[in-house]
Parts: C-alpha cells; sequence; structure tokens
C-alpha cells in the first residue's frame, strides 16, 4: 500500500463516517477505496479492477470515466456555477425542463427539482398534500405503499418506506403512511396457491382506502419493479387495477422511479415499460448517471392546475435543487442516451442478460431469478424444494461473512441484501454486454458455492 493509501486510510478512519455502514470496521478491516473508473468497470487504490455490477448504487447508466459529462460540467461550472430557482431561473433547468417532459408519458409536463430521491420522495407526498388542500379536500394527507418497499431516508419518505428495521431507529414518524402486500409471487400469502395471481395484492390498497377512509387518503406510492427485496416484478394487470382503485377513489397514483426510470428497464421511465400512467413521477439516480447530484418529480397538468392561481403558491424548496452544473450533466447525458441508443442496448440484451443468470438455477441454493431489463435479483434458498429460508444468524454469516467479501474479492461489485429474504442484486451498467454478463455469472456461481460449503 502507498503512501497515500495509508494516510487515507488513517484519515477515514478518524473522520469519515459512511452511510448505512459500520463506523467502527471489524477486526481493523481496511476500507475498500474506489478510485477511478471506465465503462463498466472501476479500480481500488490498490490498482484491483472490479466489474460495477450494481451502477455505483443503480445510478451509473452510461458507464463511468465519461468525458462529456466531466466537460458538460465544467463548462457550465466556468459560465454559471450555481444560482436558485427560488423565484429565478437559469437557461439549464429551464431547458432539462422541457426535455424531460417531451420524454414522460401522458400530461406530465411539469418538473420540480431536488438533489436526489429521498427528496423527491418527500417532495411528492407534500405536494399531494398541498394539492388536496387547494382543491377544497384538506382532510387528505394519508399514504400507502408496499411492505419492504423503500422510498428514502428523510422522516417523510421514511415513514413511505415498508422496511420495520430502517424505521424503527428513528419512531416515531411522520404520521398517515400504511403499507400493503407487495408483489412477491414467490411467497405470497395471498393468492400463493391458486393456480395463477388474483391481483389480491393490488385489491389490498383498496381494503386499505376503505379501512382509513378515502376522504383521509392523498396518494399511493409504487415503483414500477420493486427494489428492495429483491425486483419483485408486477403481475399481469396489477396497475392497470391499481390505476382504476385510485381512479375510482381519488387517489393520486406517484409512481417512484428514482431507480426504474432513465433505462433501467429499457425505457425512459418504468411506466411506459409496463404500461401505466401515474399522476406524478418520482426520480434521481439515472438523470445525471451519477456524475452530479440532481432528482426532481414529474408532476401532471391536473395537479399543477391549482398552483397556477396567483396566490397558491407550493410552500416547498431546496437550495441546491436544479443546480446549474446537474442539469447541465443531465442534458449531456441525454444526448449520450440518444446518441448511442442506451435503450436500445438495454432492449437488444436483456433476454441475453436473463438467459445467463438462468444457467445458475442448477444450483441447490437459488431460488428464484426475478427482473426485467438491466435490473435483477437472484433469491437464495436453504432448499429449493421446500422454499426454505435463510434466518437469523445463519443469514448474517452467509451475506455479510462469506458472499459479500468473497464476491468483492473475485472482482464483481453487486448487493447481497437481506431487506426480506436473502438476494444477490444486479443493476450494471446499461452500456454492458453479453461479455459482463458471462464475468457476472461465472463470479457468481464461483463465490456462491465457496460460500455454501463454508456455511
Amino acid at each position: 500500500m502507498s503512501r497515500n493509501a495509508a494516510e487515507l486510510q488513517k484519515t477515514a478512519a478518524a473522520h469519515l463516517w459512511g452511510h448505512f455502514s459500520p463506523l467502527a470496521a471489524g477486526d481493523g478491516a481496511e476500507l475498500e477505496i474506489i478510485e477511478r473508473g471506465e465503462g463498466c468497470y472501476v479500480w481500488d487504490q490498490h490498482g484491483r479492477r472490479y466489474l460495477d455490477g450494481l451502477s455505483g448504487l443503480f445510478t451509473v447508466q452510461v458507464g463511468h470515466g465519461r468525458t462529456e459529462l466531466a466537460e458538460a460540467a465544467g463548462k457550465q461550472a466556468a459560465e454559471l456555477a450555481y444560482f436558485p430557482i427560488w423565484t429565478y431561473a437559469h437557461p439549464a433547468a429551464i431547458e432539462l425542463a422541457g426535455r424531460l417532459a417531451a420524454l414522460a408519458p401522458g400530461d406530465l409536463n411539469r418538473v420540480f427539482f431536488t438533489t436526489g430521491g429521498s427528496e423527491a420522495v418527500e417532495s411528492a407526498w407534500k405536494l399531494a398534500r398541498q394539492y388536496f388542500k387547494a382543491i377544497g379536500q384538506p382532510g387528505r394527507y394519508k399514504v400507502i405503499s408496499r411492505d419492504i418497499a423503500y422510498h428514502g431516508t428523510s422522516m417523510g419518505a421514511l415513514a413511505i418506506t415498508g422496511i420495520p428495521s430502517m424505521r424503527a431507529p428513528f419512531e416515531p414518524l411522520v404520521p398517515g403512511a400504511f403499507h400493503v402486500a407487495n408483489t412477491n409471487r414467490y411467497r405470497c400469502d395471498l393468492c400463493a396457491h391458486a393456480p395463477a395471481c388474483t391481483l389480491s395484492c393490488a385489491d389490498d390498497i383498496e381494503r386499505t382506502i376503505l379501512q382509513e377512509g378515502p376522504e383521509s387518503v392523498a396518494a399511493v406510492f409504487l415503483e414500477p419493479v420493486q427494489n428492495a427485496g429483491g425486483c419483485f416484478t408486477p403481475p399481469e394487470g396489477y396497475f392497470a387495477r391499481v390505476r382504476e382503485i385510485c381512479d375510482r377513489y381519488g387517489v393520486l397514483l406517484v409512481s417512484d422511479e428514482v431507480i426504474c426510470a432513465f433505462g433501467r428497464l429499457g425505457t425512459w421511465f418504468g411506466c411506459e415499460r409496463i404500461g401505466y400512467q401515474p399522476d406524478m413521477i418520482t426520480m434521481a439516480k439515472g438523470l445525471t448517471s451519477g456524475y452530479s447530484p440532481l432528482g426532481g418529480v414529474m408532476v401532471s397538468d391536473k395537479i399543477a392546475a391549482p398552483f397556477l392561481e396567483p396566490d397558491n403558491t407550493f410552500m416547498h424548496g431546496i437550495t441546491f435543487a436544479g443546480h446549474p452544473v446537474s442539469c447541465a450533466v443531465a442534458l449531456a447525458n441525454l444526448d449520450l442516451f440518444e446518441r448511442d441508443d442506451v435503450l436500445g442496448n438495454v432492449m437488444a440484451h436483456e433476454a441475453e442478460f436473463r438467459a445467463a443468470l438462468a444457467t445458475l438455477e442448477d444450483l441447490p441454493w437459488v431460488g428464484e431469478i426475478r427482473g426485467m431489463g438491466y435490473f435483477y435479483a437472484i433469491e437464495l434458498v436453504r432448499d429449493k424444494e421446500t422454499k426454505a429460508e435463510f434466518e437469523g444468524a445463519e443469514a448474517e454469516r452467509l451475506l455479510r461473512t462469506l458472499l459479500s467479501p468473497r464476491l468483492f474479492e473475485l472482482g464483481l461489485i453487486c448487493r447481497a441484501d437481506d431487506r426480506g429474504d436473502p438476494v444477490i442484486q444486479l443493476s450494471p451498467p446499461l452500456i454492458a454486454g453479453p461479455e459482463q454478463f458471462d464475468e457476472i455469472v461465472g463470479i457468481i456461481r464461483q463465490a456462491l458455492t465457496e460460500s455454501m460449503e463454508a456455511l
């Protein structure tokens, strides 16, 4: 290790507080420091190369090291490094808003910018609440989301998040959030024994609306493909039923696409791929491919209409939302999508990605492989026939002690996750192809086989 690397380790141990990470490294373990990236790969402080099978954090859509995006950031910073969009505006935010409105489905013609996904979800809930006050329905403040679903870490977004262990340290949370069944057909306790899905998971939303009183419910927050728990895809007809329920009771449908937008499922927005029209879309991550922080909420004309009245201002704002540099990067990122046909690459290779992962199904610990586009999860089981789960200390040892470190040692960055049943999550850059798929599968097979033997 170089002197510089040693100093970085020392400084990090003394001063850096990582996110969702233990503050103290266990057993004097060295912190992994990633120094540079190119394409689908990154390199650490020792010069070791890793396939970025998670796109950083479902984010680096066009790959690492794209000088076009760095140059766009530098050009904008030299011209206008910062100015708020409170009262004022700047060209990059205006142009980006127009471009996103042209890409978004239906009448989603307004963009409220944020700096990230949690802020986008928080903003959407606040907007829904003020919207209903503006149209004379002040009692509507509650929201519904799904079990195990992750929607962010700010206090409102955390209340919407359906992962109890993440909420518990911060309770009491913002009141009014309720959680319903998700679309995990593999372990469904509503219709698992039926020959096909009965859409009881969608009907659970209606049951909750009626239980709470339709006059009190403002919005339903759903991801096109649910991330936490492992890429739960919706059954046929699910979103059509949800849209019908929301319309029946006057509830807004928010499509949380912080992960699923900008090509992750092969389309600009995930709702397009699945075929439903939301009232709002929350977005972040892939909007800039992670080269600069930016998020936002796409808003329908119906929701924007009351705020066109001169005395009805949305009382919400964020200092760095719609930052000029971030907006310039987003515009350059969209240019790359179009020039390189990034969406086309995902759709052209989706089946090959799924087929490569399917070769792992011969392993006795692979229970189910699910997902779409470049967004997949592999659920791990103790017994394939009975679907017996890894639980407690055994699951912790498998994921944290054995599998995660071994995947990294073999050169693959992905997520071995236990927010629900243990899964391996994969979300490679959207420029990946068969070479990367084979590398991913080879490493997972070796790491999983060795870890299970050790377990």
